[in-house]
């Protein structure tokens, strides 16, 4: 029987909390650290800090470089941020350590459409010290890019891709909601869209040139827009309300070019409580080709679940991997590691 694997969590958040229990569900891994950016999670017992019920025995740790050198593990998950230049200190931190990753901030998906340099800086360290790299998550790194390369292997030909997401906010915290611009009025919407402080959706670059890249496209430009979803009644989550004529949500556009021609196109409306405005939550995709591709399923799978659980199931595929840096494209396709059922982690402490 073969060792578990040993596994090292970064973030302590929604995902990160998320991705530790799946770990420790999991009999073929063993949890053997967590590291946190935020002081007041230092020495906290991990099975405080990632919800549960008990205490693990083992403290979440602020120092990264420390708890490599005490927990060694092979292979960490990165949970801490979305963009590239806030991933890359603790990426390099790992792979000197000679530790493979999975990271989840969106722009890891595919880093190279946010900085070729840091690309080829992660990728050189990587084969260096005998690691892997790879970003993931539901989107970027599987419904709007993943699936649809995927899809488009039964086409003799493309000529052009849509893919839209519609999905629920509601369960997300306040940054989220913030980047999104719910809650305000649409032209303080506009206005914060100009500076910078609404973002919508991180992660569209990442997709298109993920894309591109597996059908051989070359992309001249990607045109994005964001709009703001107003809404007509009153709507609630446990942080905001948002009263009639403000803002719901954004609806995030993106457009990648080919030869001057629209080739990929992928629409992200995102908003608390669609369904009082009658709006299904729901992916699809739209493949223009031979044959033309229509996939299409509601409500939308779970951004939450479906980013922890890709996270946790990538781990053997990145453990077989050749050292270097990949996107979910160049890898096997991941599959549910099976669970055990009589696993508790609380029960065995």
């Amino acid at each position: 029987m073969r060792e578990p694997v040993r596994v090292m969590v970064l973030g302590t958040g929604q995902m990160g909390s998320g991705i530790a229990r799946l770990v420790l569900d999991k009999p073929e891994l063993e949890l053997v650290g967590v590291y946190a950016k935020r002081a007041e999670r230092h020495g906290m017992d991990v099975g405080r800090a990632i919800g549960l019920e008990c205490d693990l025995g083992v403290p979440v740790n602020g120092d990264l470089v420390e708890l490599l050198e005490s927990a060694r593990p092979a292979v960490a998950i990165q949970a801490t941020c979305s963009l590239l230049t806030d991933a890359r200190e603790e990426i390099m931190t790992l792979l000197q350590h000679g530790v493979r990753i999975i990271s989840i901030a969106e722009e890891m998906a595919y880093p190279a459409a946010r900085s070729v340099p840091v690309a080829a800086e992660i990728e050189r360290l990587a084969r260096d010290n005998d690691a892997a790299v790879v970003g993931t998550g539901i989107n970027p790194g599987f419904v709007m890019d993943l699936l649809i390369i995927v899809l488009t292997g039964v086409c003799m030909d493309v000529q052009s891709i849509m893919a839209e997401r519609v999905n629920d906010l509601s369960p997300y915290g306040a940054t989220v909601l913030a980047s999104q611009g719910v809650g305000l009025a649409a032209q303080e919407f506009r206005e914060r869209v100009a500076s910078g402080q609404v973002s919508g959706h991180h992660g569209f670059s990442q997709s298109i040139h993920m894309i591109a890249q597996a059908l051989g496209w070359n992309i001249d430009r990607i045109e994005q827009s964001r709009e703001p979803i107003v809404s007509k009644v009153r709507r609630e989550t446990p942080l905001i309300t948002v009263l009639p004529g403000q803002t719901a949500g954004c609806l995030h556009c993106a457009t990648g070019y080919r030869d001057g021609v629209p080739a990929i196109t992928l629409r992200h409306p995102q908003q608390i409580h669609p369904h009082l405005e009658d709006v299904q939550t729901g992916d699809s995709i739209e493949i223009s080709g031979t044959p033309n591709i229509h996939l299409a399923g509601t409500p939308e799978i779970a951004g939450g679940k479906g980013t922890i659980a890709l996270a946790v199931n990538m781990i053997p595929r990145v453990m077989d991997a050749a050292p270097g840096l990949y996107c979910m494209a160049d890898l096997p396709i991941p599959a549910a590691l099976a669970s055990d059922p009589q696993r508790d982690a609380c029960a065995h402490v």
